[in-house]
């Protein structure tokens, strides 16, 4: 009975020490938040290249816990402009960090 106590005590605790390694930080993300940043990294992309007046802006796109970060060169403030509101109108997007910079 002892030996069947340690070796369940022993699965339970790398049991939670694994349930740990997924937790998300301030700083890091969870498994599940990665998968779901990494989904809506990809609306956004899709929803700028769709946009006729973007399609040709080279604009990267970043999220963090439903943060996105738009970031690379585009041709007018105008174009600076659409692109966060395409972005904000994203379901899913919390806020939009412009780091945009004109050609």
């Amino acid at each position: 009975m002892k030996l069947f106590n340690r070796f369940a005590t022993f699965f339970i605790v790398v049991f939670l020490a694994s349930l740990l390694g997924c937790a998300s930080t301030t700083k890091q993300e969870g498994t599940g938040e990665y998968v779901d940043d990494t989904v809506l990294t990809g609306k956004v992309k899709a929803a700028i290249f769709n946009d006729p007046a973007l399609s040709s802006a080279e604009i990267n796109v970043e999220t963090f816990k439903g943060v996105v970060q738009l970031s690379g060169f585009v041709n007018s403030k105008g174009d600076i402009n659409k692109a966060v509101q395409v972005a904000r109108g994203v379901p899913g997007v919390t806020s939009v960090k412009n780091d945009m910079r004109l050609k």
